[in-house]
């Protein structure tokens, strides 16, 4: 029934029905589903006060606020469930063995070593990994790939074991945050003379809501202060009691260092998989599973790691990972071995995809190269349209006051970064000591020493959290992964800064913000001296354009050789004049500086006021 809307617009009203929408939906999406003219849903949208175009991609409460105006109840539909429902439309189950119980077999178990910094967790892969070779390969260069196998005997029958060896919790949280399940059991490393730390109680957090038994490692036995005792004691307050005190979880003690009981807890390992869980899948249908970690290779091209979960995963399969896809054209096992299969619990570099996928991205076997592509092209247009919507929603510190006020925030969740545990330390206990009211709580979501990592910013999407890097900086892709997710990284150098700026922001003082705009560079051919202005460079100007009265800087081989300098005198020939664009040749006078040489840069640039998020 067709009926009046806000503004005189003429649109189907919906009467409680409901409308399903992926999230990152335009309003032209919206229209389909109703049967509406996309331009009339923009003049509704103008009416309410939010300026939208038809084909913009907006946010889940954007799409809220229009269904609740014209009466219809909103479904967003989950990534998860959109490719679930994305699989479908081609024949295709995701996630689950073909055929009944005639064609399961037993898999080896898929192992996470996880654990504070410094417990030992890379010295125990190492050591396992080590203990491992085969006699004939001693000495081999084993492959980083993210993940390998290992066997140990237990009841004179030899066991496999998968260990994905990512640092720390990363492949967790990651994968986590798209919905996978990658790991079978978590190895809970502690070092016995230091005891329960906090990212122990993170990493167990992380494996318990994964929903994951946990095998714990106490390290360092054969260090001076070692108590085992004691970390079996503490860990019992977060609920893992060990057999020997009646409980459930099964504790090793070890030397990842001296190599002791290395094979005990690769026992303890198997026991508990077959005692806690069924592992078994069917090798025999198309490859199904999971990206583990994928890189840009010189030489190779795109290549991912990738751990087969159900099937088998042959040379020459026509795959689909994430959004990438390709035809098979080589895998190499952990010793960089070339392999024609791999079967369920496997992981293996796989070569021959069109781009990089996440860590965490599913990964299936299709019959048609084409039917590879469409999915891949659907995944990919799918999650750029939810990071579009998503960019609105984040909030920063400059808006954080707007945002309390509209009651869209209640707590400011914070992820601190520094080169010093102890900084870390003192900046976060000064934050948790601010007296900001009772409108907001300020929660510590995470803390650690180094730079800002992809993890890190993986948790902030997740919990709309701002990144705080105090003397560090973000590592690889975690800046690009920043700005792509909208998330609010601030950078410090000193610990007052930081926490009043975080006070200016809860109390809604926080003053404009400045960041530099580079404007050009010109790179000095000769110096000409002056008896009157000193040393003048004679420039070719390589980028942008060089102004006077900028602000500049020196480099010298690459190194800033001076900071805060002034183009006080710019001239073309011998007219003086304001500007020298790209391209053009001109003489530089830096004020008093004069410690210039050929072949030095002069990279000018201004302060501008950021706008406010």
């Amino acid at each position: 029934m067709q009926a009046p809307s806000v503004g005189g617009v003429m649109l189907p009203r919906g009467n409680g029905q409901s409308v399903r929408l992926s999230r990152g939906a335009s309003l032209t999406d919206f229209a389909e589903k109703i049967n509406a003219n996309p331009a009339s849903l923009v003049a509704v949208m103008m009416n309410l006060g939010e300026m939208v175009t038809a084909t913009q991609s907006v946010s889940d409460e954007t799409l809220k606020l229009l269904a609740d105006e014209m009466n219809y109840i909103l479904e967003i539909v989950s990534p998860e469930e959109e490719d679930r429902e994305l699989l479908e439309s081609f024949d295709i189950e995701f996630g689950e063995d073909e055929g009944g119980e005639e064609f399961l077999v037993a898999r080896p178990p898929v192992v996470t070593v996880m654990g504070h910094v410094d417990h030992g967790k890379t010295r125990l892969l190492d050591t396992i990994r080590k203990t491992n070779v085969v006699a004939g390969e001693a000495g081999g260069i084993t492959q980083h790939i993210g993940a390998y196998q290992v066997a140990t005997v237990v009841n004179e029958e030899e066991r496999r074991i998968t260990f994905i060896d990512t640092p720390g919790h990363e492949a967790f949280t990651a994968m986590r945050a798209r919905g996978a399940k990658s790991t079978d059991i978590a190895i809970l490393v502690v070092a016995a003379n230091d005891g329960v730390m906090p990212q122990t109680i993170e990493a167990l957090n992380h494996a318990k809501a994964a929903g994951v038994p946990v095998v714990v490692a106490v390290n360092k036995i054969d260090v001076e202060g070692a108590d085992p005792t004691k970390v079996r004691g503490q860990l019992t307050e977060f609920g893992l009691v060990a057999e020997e005190y009646g409980g459930d979880t099964m504790f090793v003690d070890i030397s990842a260092k001296q190599g002791l009981n290395i094979e005990s807890l690769l026992e303890a390992v198997v026991l508990t998989a077959d005692a806690s869980l069924d592992l078994r899948a069917n090798p025999e249908q198309d490859a199904q599973g999971i990206a583990i970690e994928s890189h840009l290779d010189r030489g190779r091209g795109a290549v991912a790691t990738v751990l087969v979960q159900r099937g088998t995963l042959r040379v020459g399969d026509t795959m689909v990972v994430g959004d990438a896809y390709g035809r098979v054209r080589a895998m190499l096992d952990d010793k960089g071995e070339n392999v024609e299969e791999a079967g369920p619990s496997t992981p293996v570099l796989v070569l021959g995809l069109t781009n990089v996928p996440g860590a965490g991205d599913n990964f299936l076997v299709v019959d048609e190269d084409r039917t590879a592509r469409q999915i891949a092209e659907k995944r990919a247009a799918r999650e750029r349209n939810a990071n579009f919507a998503r960019r609105g929603v984040r909030f920063s510190l400059e808006n954080l006051d707007e945002a309390l006020k509209a009651g869209l925030v209640q707590e400011l969740n914070l992820i601190i970064k520094g080169d010093a545990s102890g900084s870390v330390e003192a900046l976060e206990s000064s934050l948790l000591q601010l007296d900001v009211g009772e409108e907001v709580d300020i929660r510590v979501l995470h803390r650690g020493v180094g730079a800002v990592t992809e993890s890190d910013i993986d948790l902030a999407t997740g919990s709309d959290a701002i990144v705080i890097g105090f003397n560090v900086r973000a590592a690889g892709r975690a800046a690009q992964m920043a700005e792509r997710e909208g998330v609010d990284v601030r950078y410090y150098s000193v610990i007052y800064q930081a926490i009043e700026e975080i006070e200016a922001a809860l109390k809604g003082m926080l003053k404009p913000e400045y960041e530099e705009v580079e404007l050009g560079t010109a790179e000095i051919r000769e110096v000409f001296r002056s008896s009157k202005l000193g040393n003048i460079a004679g420039v070719l100007v390589r980028s942008g354009e060089v102004k006077r009265n900028t602000k500049a800087r020196l480099l010298r081989d690459g190194k800033v050789i001076a900071e805060n300098l002034t183009i006080s005198g710019l001239r073309r020939f011998k007219d003086d004049v304001t500007e020298i664009r790209e391209g053009f040749e001109g003489g530089i006078n830096l004020g008093n500086f004069n410690d210039i040489k050929v072949d030095d840069v002069i990279a000018t640039y201004e302060m501008r006021e950021k706008p406010r998020g």
